[in-house]
């Protein structure tokens, strides 16, 4: 089963959209609240080069963000991504 690891506020509408898209296909996801724990979302600013949420990773992939997320299913390239992970 393939992991996905998201930085997400519990709020936040597009955090919760790319999370019902994850888990609809079946994908084991590991959240970290920068909303409980700030010092993360400094930490994630580091790793992704961005400071909203979501910041999503499929395995070692850093995908972006909710509609980076959408674009890639939309496309056709969520799944294999996803397979590979």
């Amino acid at each position: 089963m393939a992991r996905a690891l998201m930085y997400v506020t519990a709020t936040c509408p597009y955090c919760i959209a790319a999370e019902r898209l994850l888990a609809g296909k079946g994908v084991d996801i590991d959240k970290i609240r920068v909303d409980l724990e700030p010092q993360r979302r400094v930490e994630m600013a580091q790793k992704s080069g961005r400071r909203t949420v979501p910041q999503i990773w499929i395995g070692d992939t850093h995908v972006g963000g909710c509609d980076e997320l959408h674009e890639l299913d939309r496309s056709g390239k969520l799944d294999p991504l996803l397979a590979a992970a």
